[in-house]
């Protein structure tokens, strides 16, 4: 049975024979830190590969659909049972388990090596009627005994149990769920302490959305996982749930995921998508992939950030359009399976930066203006690469008498004779056979460098 647990505290690479074997032939016996991978690099590897996993949800009803199901069993190393095992299918009548449709996932995700993340135990949404007719006294009794009853059926196989699912306002209050009037504040402990009993090895999360950045609802449920490590409440995670917006990752987010690390919780990104106002254009994808490679960068820079699961992988199935009137195209897959920008953008944050694979781009000089004593120039950077580059850096060297005063469009780094020219969080993503154009104004006369370079990919992370 396979089961990926990541190591706290150090990088695994249960990936690192399918690394190797996928090195270019001219390297040496040592591999550098974020190996060449072939065309057949999946994500999950690539993560595999930074200890993480990569996973998607997924629903019952789109198992039928073949071409789906190739790539779900093919691409991740994860899976999340997206609907059936809440409480509506688990236990729909009172005393009354079913857990058919959920098992149908889980035995799905075994035979192809994939590990599993329960999702979810106690939720205020998609709860059967008679929960809400229970008398306040007998409530407690009840949601224990559904905790325990799922998670001892399920005990082994999962690495992950999203045990309480947003239980918080976005001012930081509770939300007045049955399970809050009828029991009170001590509900979530009381959950998270079945879960503990039923199976000791799972990883226990509380998960919610609108936490990915620091505000009030976020720091409400970092006072919880506070107060629960102090009292020895079991807690292991926090899953932020990651349903952005194309332009709006937050700032704080990878300082909120090492706010919450720092704990001594893991934190897991659990349903990530990045939607955008329809129609989708060229801008708008490139906007998306920047975004997706800044959030897979900010877990990978956090080494308690566990693994990133996309809240399905595909926009044939994205729940968005339905809850979001004019708004979707929020998967790295299109809704005919086609592996969109964001796709090779997140591709290339899980590589170190490198597009995957290979990745190529030109840079060409083109004197705009000159005066005495000046000029203005234009360069032009394209990806010569069938697959999008996340990031480019321009270099070159300056003639004899030349300088640079300023530059627009671009990031600008002068060493002595040496000029460093990076994109700008605008223009980093280009498409196949994409281009951007950055410009410059200089001192001296306007002669072309001759050693003009262009490299793609952004700076190297760090990690903490």
């Amino acid at each position: 049975m396979f089961r990926h647990r990541p190591i706290r505290g150090r990088r695994t690479t249960g990936l690192l024979a399918t690394a190797l074997v996928t090195l270019s032939v001219g390297l040496t016996a040592v591999a550098p830190a974020h190996p060449a991978y072939a065309d057949t690099a999946t994500l999950g590897e690539l993560a595999g590969a930074e200890g993480r996993y990569f996973g998607s949800a997924t629903d019952n009803p789109e198992l039928s659909d073949t071409q789906y199901t190739q790539i779900l069993g093919s691409e991740f190393s994860q899976i999340t049972v997206g609907n059936t095992m809440k409480w509506q299918y688990t236990e729909p009548s009172q005393g009354r388990f079913d857990y058919t449709a959920a098992e149908e996932i889980v035995d799905l995700a075994e035979s192809n090596g994939q590990s599993v993340r329960g999702h979810t135990l106690v939720w205020h949404n998609q709860l059967p009627s008679w929960v809400n007719d229970v008398p306040a006294g007998q409530l407690l009794g009840v949601m224990r005994n559904h905790v325990t009853h799922e998670v001892d059926h399920f005990k082994g196989r999962l690495i992950h149990w999203d045990v309480v699912n947003e239980a918080f306002e976005e001012d930081g209050s509770r939300r007045q769920s049955v399970f809050q009037q009828k029991i009170g504040d001590s509900y979530i402990a009381e959950a998270f302490k079945a879960a503990r009993a039923a199976d000791p090895d799972a990883e226990l999360y509380y998960n919610d959305y609108n936490i990915e950045g620091i505000g009030p609802k976020s720091d409400a449920v970092y006072e919880m996982v506070k107060s629960f490590k102090a009292q020895g409440i079991p807690i292991d995670g926090v899953g932020m749930q990651a349903h952005l917006i194309a332009g709006q990752v937050p700032a704080s987010l990878q300082q909120n995921i090492r706010r919450f690390a720092d704990l001594g919780v893991d934190v897991a990104l659990t349903e990530l998508d990045i939607r955008m106002t329809l129609p989708r254009t060229a801008a708008k994808d490139a906007q998306q992939a920047t975004d997706y490679g800044t959030v897979v960068e900010a877990c990978l820079a956090v080494s308690r950030c566990v693994g990133i699961t996309l809240w399905d992988y595909t926009d044939k199935y994205s729940w968005v359009p339905s809850v979001f009137p004019g708004q979707g195209a929020a998967l790295p897959w299109d809704e005919n399976f086609a592996k969109k920008p964001a796709y090779h953008a997140i591709a290339a944050a899980l590589n170190g930066g490198s597009p995957a694979p290979g990745g190529s781009c030109t840079a060409v000089h083109r004197v705009t203006s000159r005066w005495q004593g000046g000029f203005t120039a234009e360069i032009t950077v394209r990806n010569n690469h069938t697959a999008p580059i996340a990031g480019w850096t321009v270099t070159w060297t300056l003639p004899s008498g030349q300088s640079i005063s300023h530059v627009w469009n671009g990031n600008l780094t002068v060493d002595g004779r040496g000029v460093t020219v990076r994109n700008a969080s605008y223009n980093g993503t280009l498409s196949s056979n994409g281009s951007t154009t950055f410009g410059l104004q200089g001192g001296g006369t306007a002669d072309t460098p001759a050693d003009l370079t262009c490299t793609p990919g952004r700076p190297s992370r760090t990690s903490a």
